[in-house]
């Protein structure tokens, strides 16, 4: 069931793909070995702070096709940074989305997966507790990885998107609890990490450490959002002081669901619609002005902007001071948004062997 792992996790141990016994083969029909590989369904899932999300694939030329997803907004980790503890509600929401990531690796018949648990569970003490319910309830054995290994998988699953350039590329991932940068060299068919850098603030810890979504008045909005900008300044000062200014055009590429939900609205959108999203292309300056827009709303004004709605209406903003300030280290003219990053890099590893 799940992944198929024959034994429990305990807590931070070596992250490995799961194997999953695939059904007795038929003998072959034509002359040769048969080609399981081509056969094999592959899965990843992600369970971040804010969002559990799973990818079902098979191999397909010298990438993959999908053919399952799963995406679902479970807020793990809710009131984490007040009392360092993973809440009853919120693990009983993430429960319930992994029941059913199993029922979809079961019935899709899944050979070999690969689940990873990000900065919630690296935080809270009772990190390691929940991973192991977690297997017990749902067969999914969830490996709590390292802040380098969660930003190595999401540029390995989205640096195709890079512009073409001569010069290094910062590609970043804003999640729920923290927020990843990492600096590349793109020359090579897969992109050599020159540095990299993990700040402890996401949509979700900045929201609730900053108290934004409580400011009512036009004032309180914008005193938060500065004390928000403040707070990330500061987390990135040490990745700042090793960047030296590069030779070429400075490249920018985002993934997550801030920058996706933020392009959304730059383009008007009135539903998601990861075609028009996902390669897209935006003026960095169009950025600002659409993060400061939103920035000055109300959360009810927000709730109301297709794209970003009541489920997002509370954790947009530190999405958007986070990007902002990023863009302030690194003054791109223009931004890349990817909607693929952590779940990509595991099936790239799982199916194509793919180093970095």
């Amino acid at each position: 069931m799940g992944d198929g792992s024959a034994r429990m996790p305990r807590g931070r141990r070596a992250a490995a793909a799961r194997p999953v016994a695939p059904p007795a083969a038929k003998a072959p029909a034509a002359k040769g070995p048969p080609r399981w590989s081509e056969s094999r369904h592959y899965a990843a899932l992600d369970l971040g702070t804010n969002n559990c999300r799973l990818l079902i694939a098979r191999p397909q030329g010298a990438g993959f096709a999908v053919i399952d997803a799963f995406s679902r907004i479970v807020r793990l980790g809710e009131g984490l940074a007040t009392t360092g503890r993973l809440s009853d509600a919120a693990i009983e929401r993430t429960l319930a989305a992994l029941r059913i990531c199993a029922d979809k690796l079961k019935r899709r018949n899944v050979a070999l997966a690969r689940s990873v648990a990000t900065q919630a569970c690296r935080q809270a003490v009772n990190g390691a507790e929940f991973i192991e319910r977690a297997y017990r309830e749902t067969g999914i054995a969830l490996d709590i990885i390292t802040a380098e290994e969660e930003a190595r998988l999401a540029v390995l699953g989205c640096h195709a998107l890079l512009e073409p350039g001569d010069g290094p590329a910062l590609v970043f991932d804003i999640g729920g609890g923290s927020t990843e940068l990492v600096l590349v060299d793109s020359h090579a068919p897969v992109p050599h990490i020159l540095d990299w850098h993990s700040a402890p603030w996401g949509v979700v810890s900045l929201s609730e450490a900053t108290g934004q979504s409580k400011a009512v008045t036009v004032d309180a909005r914008a005193a938060a959002y500065a004390d928000m900008r403040a707070r990330v300044r500061e987390s990135f000062a040490p990745f700042v002081e090793r960047l030296r200014a590069p030779k070429g055009t400075r490249r920018l590429l985002g993934t997550s669901g801030t920058v996706t939900t933020l392009a959304s609205v730059h383009l008007g959108l009135t539903s998601y619609d990861r075609s028009a999203v996902d390669g897209l292309i935006v003026p960095s300056a169009a950025m600002r002005e659409v993060s400061r827009n939103i920035a000055a709303m109300s959360i009810k004004e927000r709730a109301q902007v297709p794209c970003i709605g009541n489920e997002r209406a509370d954790l947009v903003v530190a999405g958007c001071a986070i990007l902002e300030t990023i863009l302030d280290i690194w003054p791109a003219e223009r931004l890349g948004i990817a909607d693929r990053g952590i779940r990509e890099g595991i099936l790239r590893r799982l199916i194509g062997g793919a180093p970095l």
